[in-house]
């Protein structure tokens, strides 16, 4: 039926900090979760981008993820996808995952993520606006 609740309840105080912060448990800040967030969408449009073979785009998401988790990130040989519909289906994921970058950039004011993201998104776009016209 009803089990009450044994633990105690997390009191919030001013300034932030939990009553159970000495017990151990970690609390990120907000800006802390962005990163992590950022870093993770920025590491799979990277995992994307290497199998499209952009190198030079490549170099420069890898270097914001280096720069977002202090270390270089996981890179991804080079699939070599010909079927022009993998190719449209992969130019796909990277813009989506470009948009996700660039929502957490803006919420986290990271104007030089930001900027790439919307340069990614807008160079995904162009192909597969000319993958759909042919």
């Amino acid at each position: 039926m009803y089990e009450p609740i044994r633990t105690k309840p997390v009191v919030h105080r001013v300034g932030g900090h939990h009553s159970d912060a000495r017990a151990g448990y970690p609390h990120s800040s907000r800006a802390e979760a962005l990163d992590t967030q950022l870093a993770g969408h920025l590491a799979a449009l990277l995992a994307v981008t290497d199998e499209l073979g952009l190198d030079g785009a490549a170099a420069r998401i890898a270097a914001q993820v280096t720069r977002l988790r202090g270390a270089e990130p996981a890179r991804a040989a080079r699939a070599g996808v010909a079927d022009p519909a993998a190719l449209a289906a992969l130019h796909q994921r990277a813009h989506d995952l470009a948009g996700r970058a660039l929502v957490v950039a803006a919420s986290r004011a990271d104007t030089t993520v930001a900027i790439l993201a919307a340069e990614r998104m807008d160079a995904h776009a162009a192909e597969l606006n000319l993958a759909g016209s042919h």
